[in-house]
């Protein structure tokens, strides 16, 4: 049983997609998920997506379970070219050609599940606890925290400013 998810019209040459997708051919399903989080180039996060759409087709069509998928294949085509000019020496003008790729990726399926070697998991957005409240003083003077304030340049700031930032005119 194969499982096929498209995506068309990428703005990014197929070159540079082939290079990503080259390194996903014969992972299991959550190895290359993890591989395309941690990867810094530009297509791994559409192709991530693209990866994220085949299992959920292959859940919600087939019923088929994450842990037995792998990706059996992945095709990086050329598609249609957006041209534009730009102008050169003496009045005359190149060509630059906007490539697109079209990517179609394929996953299989194990005869045997095995021991995934990565646990995934999503970061949670926390409430942050530790925000500095501004206390006022007698003198209706904002005190930040424990930290006094020092007047530099005319200005009341907190004392670490005078480290950070300090003007030659002062």
């Amino acid at each position: 049983m194969e499982i096929i998810a498209k995506l068309r019209h990428l703005h990014i040459t197929p070159r540079k997609a082939r290079f990503v997708a080259d390194l996903l051919k014969g992972l299991r399903v959550d190895e290359a998920e993890a591989q395309l989080m941690l990867s810094s180039r530009r297509p791994s996060a559409p192709i991530l997506k693209l990866l994220q759409s085949a299992i959920a087709n292959a859940k919600h069509n087939y019923q088929l379970d994450k842990e037995k998928l792998f990706v059996k294949s992945v095709n990086v085509d050329g598609g249609p070219m957006s041209k534009r000019w730009t102008p050169r020496a003496r009045g005359s003008a190149s060509q630059i050609q906007k490539k697109t790729s079209h990517i179609t990726m394929i996953l299989g399926m194990m005869e045997e599940v095995k021991k995934s070697k990565f646990n995934i998991k999503k970061k949670e957005k926390k409430p942050e606890k530790n925000k500095q409240k501004t206390v006022k003083n007698k003198d209706n003077k904002p005190q930040i925290g424990e930290e006094k304030l020092e007047k530099i340049g005319g200005k009341e700031q907190p004392k670490f400013f005078q480290k950070v930032f300090r003007r030659k005119s002062v």
